[in-house]
């Protein structure tokens, strides 16, 4: 059990050492934020297929996607809706790895990742081949459940957590960034948390 003043300091320290963006608070929980319902996920129908600007479009199975070489990534995880929880230990496969098979044509600037539900949203390739950014089927000690995206869903710590898509199932390399879902309504295209990238200017 961690007490308040104990979570204080715990926050002030975060601060300090420049990990707790601007406009922040530190958080213990894991809070459960999403649009709409949770998906059945069922292995036997689930796909992850990648297309558009790419020499190599595919498609993956669930047993194919779990036979890719995996990599641990400890990051933090900063919330559009002001908290960050740090120090998440995930398991999955490096964006990087998808980006080696596919072979992005030398016109992909950006990614439209698209989930479940018709959830999307756009994420520059340059912020997705960070050596830390992955599809994670694990977030360690326990493995990731379906309210915080499982069975898969894309990390991207140095980006609002909205980037960080839940119940992923494809990606389209595209030339221009367009606008994903809640991009549409407002918020940023990038969204940068120590920029305070929220939302976009009118």
């Amino acid at each position: 059990m961690v007490f308040p003043s104990e979570r204080k300091e715990l926050e002030a320290a975060r601060r300090a050492d420049g990990r707790l963006p601007p406009g922040q608070s530190l958080t213990l929980k894991w809070p459960v934020l999403h649009e709409g319902s949770i998906p059945t996920f069922d292995p036997k129908r689930w796909r992850f297929s990648v297309g558009g600007l790419v020499e190599n479009a595919f498609e993956l199975t669930w047993g194919e996607f779990r036979d890719l070489p995996h990599t641990s990534v400890t990051a933090d995880f900063h919330c559009v809706t002001t908290w960050s929880k740090f120090d998440n230990h995930w398991d999955g496969v490096l964006f990087r790895v998808i980006a080696a098979k596919a072979a992005p044509k030398p016109e992909a600037q950006f990614v439209i990742v698209k989930a479940e539900g018709g959830y999307t949203t756009n994420v520059p390739l340059e912020d997705l081949m960070r050596d830390d950014v992955l599809f994670a089927d694990q977030h360690k000690p326990e493995p990731l459940t379906p309210e915080h995206g499982g069975p898969l869903r894309l990390v991207v710590p140095h980006l609002y957590a909205w980037k960080s898509a839940k119940w992923v199932q494809s990606l389209e390399f595209i030339a221009e960034d367009k606008a994903g879902y809640w991009e549409r309504v407002g918020y940023h295209m990038r969204g940068d948390p120590f920029q305070e990238q929220r939302y976009r200017e009118n």
